[in-house]
């Protein structure tokens, strides 16, 4: 059974997507559990709904009834980060696109409650995004590569280099033939020789492999299939002709002179906040805070 709060928010939310003619509802559906009244409610109402859910019991029990469910990484999320890491999961899956508008729901785990509504408007400047230039993530980088590095990146954030301070790094995907010609290496690459089936960033054995490397100067550049291709790598494009947010770093302006230039998308890590920036055409379209 929906408690009663949770109920009366949803309602409230497919409400006001039959008046501003969102296209519905984003929700964190950790906070619901109880996906067949939720089901009924969307069928009433008659709203799509995209759920975003970081329990794997309650994901494979809300994909039985609800074909738009995305798998948030199990890392503590406020309010704000969960609707940010649904936005860009559903971005990069092609689910919500320019133009659109939705109303998104959130609340703290801990309460089980429903207690933040959002009606964006994507592809205008806000809050939640940082430009109104989305990038379609598809035609750069498969969803699933995109995801799998969003999701290390804040696994780096939170843990640093094996529980220690934070580290800072840079993942640029996507137009890696243009990208290795304005870059050039500045260790030796530590990725070099081995079969393409054991470097690929979906490979979970993977994982630790590259937050060990993470520590490495330089970025790591991946093919739009997930293999890795360097790490370590200097990007030449330097960027001093972009404004970037005062108090950033190089690395920041190295990810904006890159995707100025390559039309590659770049992950950027801040070794000083531990905050998530990513960046497209030379700008921020997304940043992710680290959680207190």
């Amino acid at each position: 059974m929906i408690k009663a709060q949770n109920r009366m928010l949803v309602e409230m939310a497919c409400s006001i997507v039959k008046k501003t003619k969102a296209s519905g509802v984003l929700l964190y559906g950790d906070l619901i559990q109880d996906y067949d009244s939720l089901f009924k409610i969307r069928q009433e109402k008659k709203v799509e709904m995209i759920l975003a859910i970081k329990d794997e019991g309650f994901y494979q029990e809300a994909t039985a009834y609800f074909d738009r469910v995305l798998r948030l990484p199990d890392i503590p999320l406020g309010r704000i980060n969960q609707i940010k890491m649904a936005i860009l999961q559903a971005l990069s899956e092609g689910m919500v696109k320019k133009g659109e508008k939705w109303i998104c729901l959130s609340g703290m785990p801990q309460s089980k409650l429903l207690d933040n509504l959002l009606i964006l408007d994507f592809g205008k400047e806000f809050e939640i995004l940082s430009s109104a230039d989305l990038p379609i993530i598809s035609e750069i980088v498969r969803p699933e590569v995109f995801e799998a590095v969003l999701k290390l990146a804040l696994e780096i954030s939170t843990e640093g280099k094996e529980g220690r301070k934070p580290v800072g790094t840079i993942f640029v995907l996507g137009r890696h033939e243009e990208v290795l010609k304005f870059s050039h290496p500045m260790v030796i690459n530590p990725f070099q020789g081995y079969p393409e089936e054991e470097r690929n960033i979906l490979d979970q054995r993977l994982k630790e492999t590259v937050k060990e490397f993470s520590s490495i100067d330089g970025a790591f550049i991946l093919r739009e299939d997930g293999v890795i291709l360097a790490a370590g790598r200097h990007l030449d494009a330097s960027g001093e002709h972009i404004e970037i947010p005062l108090g950033l770093g190089s690395r920041h302006r190295a990810a904006a002179g890159i995707t100025s230039l390559t039309d590659a998308l770049a992950i950027v890590v801040s070794e000083e906040t531990g905050g998530i920036r990513i960046f497209h055409h030379g700008k921020i379209f997304m940043e992710i805070e680290k959680e207190e």
